[in-house]
C-alpha cells in the first residue's frame, strides 16, 4: 500500500491535533514583559496573531476555534465584513513581533474564513525585561522607535548602535535649526533624516552588493556601521579612501549631494514597479470601484474576474531613490485603492521574474 494512503488511514498525529495558540501569560511571564506601551490603531497582519489573552485554549494552532461559534453571531459579522462596513477594531497585545488577542475573537474568526491579510486593530505591546541579547536589543529598538516614529523599522544586531544613529539624528536637528532659523522637534528631523540621509546610503550600500560579505550581518549593521566611521569616528585612514568618492566625510554634504542628483545618476531606480492587486468588493459598488481605479494614472489594466477575488488591477509605478519598492507599493494601495467606498480587502502581488510577449 502506497505511504500516502497509508497516511490518510491513520490521520494526522496526535500531538498535531493537540496544538494550542500560545498563552499570553505563559509568554508574558517566561519573556518578562510586564512594561507597557499603548501603541494605537494601526494594521495588524492576522497571521502574527498566534495566541489569545485568555481563551488559547479554545484555538487550535492555525488559531481555528475547535468549537462552532454561535452561528447567528459569525454570519452577521461575516456579512458585515462583505459589505465593507467598518467595524470596531478588535483589541490585541503584542510581545515583540506576536500578537494576542484581547477581544475580538469572532472578527477574527470570521477575518480568517473571509481569507483577509489583515484587521484593524487597538494595540498595547509588552516590553520584555530579560537580560538576553535579543531583549536588550529589542529595548533599545523599542526607544529608537518611540522617540524618532520613522516611517520605517530599522533593525540592528548590536548593541549600542541605536544610539549612534540617535546621535546622528540630533546633529542632523541642529542642522536643520540652524539652516532654517527656527525650532525643529526630533520627530520631524528624523524624518527628513531617514529620507534624505539614511534611505540614500542604504541604497548606495545595496547596490554595492556589501552586504554580500557580511552574512551574519544586516543591511540596516552595514549602514551604521559606515555611517558612524564616515561621520562620526572622523578617523584618519590609508585604505578605503575610495569610498569617500560616494560618500562625503561630512553627512550634511552627503544630504545636499544626494538631493542634487540626477535621474541618469541611478537610472535603474527609476523603472517602473509593476504589481497586480487582488481586489474583494461590494457586488453593488463594483463598477463605481473601477471607474475610480482608471481614473488613476498608476493603474494601467482592470479586469473583473470569477473566483475568490472580484478584481484583478496592474499598476505601474515609479521607484524612486528615497522609498523602497514595498513601501512606494504599500503607499498607493493604502492611500488610493483600500480607501475606496465598497472595498472589502486587498492582497498585492509583487512579480519576481518575467517574461512578456511583445
Amino acid at each position: 500500500m502506497p505511504d500516502w494512503i497509508k497516511k490518510i488511514r491513520e490521520g494526522p498525529a496526535p500531538k498535531e491535533t493537540a496544538q494550542m495558540v500560545k498563552s499570553f501569560k505563559d509568554d508574558q511571564e517566561r519573556q518578562a514583559a510586564y512594561d507597557s506601551r499603548v501603541r494605537g490603531v494601526r494594521t495588524v497582519a492576522l497571521n502574527r496573531i498566534v495566541g489569545s489573552v485568555g481563551r488559547y485554549q479554545d484555538f487550535d494552532s492555525q488559531f481555528r476555534l475547535k468549537k462552532r461559534l454561535p452561528s447567528d453571531r459569525l454570519l452577521r459579522i461575516k456579512k458585515a465584513m462583505r459589505e465593507g462596513r467598518v467595524l470596531p477594531p478588535v483589541k490585541l497585545y503584542q510581545i515583540k513581533d506576536d500578537f494576542y488577542v484581547l477581544d475580538g475573537n469572532h472578527r477574527i474568526a470570521a477575518a480568517k474564513e473571509l481569507n483577509h491579510d489583515e484587521i484593524r486593530a487597538d494595540i498595547v505591546e509588552f516590553i520584555p525585561s530579560g537580560n538576553s541579547l535579543q531583549d536588550l536589543l529589542y529595548r533599545e529598538r523599542a526607544d529608537f522607535a518611540d522617540r524618532t516614529q520613522l516611517p520605517g523599522e530599522i533593525r540592528l544586531t548590536e548593541i549600542g548602535q541605536y544610539a549612534s544613529l540617535l546621535e546622528q539624528i540630533e546633529r542632523h536637528q541642529a542642522h536643520l535649526q540652524n539652516e532654517e532659523g527656527r525650532f525643529c522637534d526630533l520627530k520631524a528631523a528624523a524624518g527628513d533624516w531617514y529620507r534624505s540621509i539614511y534611505r540614500p546610503l542604504q541604497t548606495i550600500v545595496r547596490r554595492g552588493r556589501l552586504i554580500d560579505a557580511f552574512a551574519e550581518r544586516t543591511l540596516d549593521d552595514l549602514c551604521a556601521y559606515i555611517a558612524h566611521h564616515q561621520w562620526q569616528a572622523s578617523r584618519q585612514r590609508r585604505y578605503g579612501i575610495g569610498i569617500d568618492k560616494l560618500i562625503p566625510k561630512d553627512m550634511e554634504a552627503f544630504r545636499s549631494q544626494m538631493a542634487e542628483l540626477k535621474e541618469c545618476d541611478y537610472p535603474e531606480m527609476q523603472r517602473g514597479i509593476t504589481a497586480f492587486i487582488l481586489m474583494r468588493v461590494q457586488a453593488k459598488r463594483e463598477h463605481k470601484i473601477v471607474a475610480k481605479l482608471f481614473e488613476l494614472n498608476e493603474v494601467v489594466e482592470v479586469h473583473s474576474v470569477h473566483g475568490e477575488v472580484d478584481l484583478l488591477v496592474k499598476i505601474v509605478l515609479t521607484r524612486d531613490l528615497l522609498s523602497s519598492d514595498a513601501e512606494i507599493i504599500s503607499q498607493f494601495v493604502h492611500e488610493n485603492v483600500r480607501q475606496l467606498n465598497g472595498v472589502n480587502s486587498t492582497q498585492t502581488l509583487i512579480p519576481g521574474f518575467s517574461r512578456m510577449k511583445s
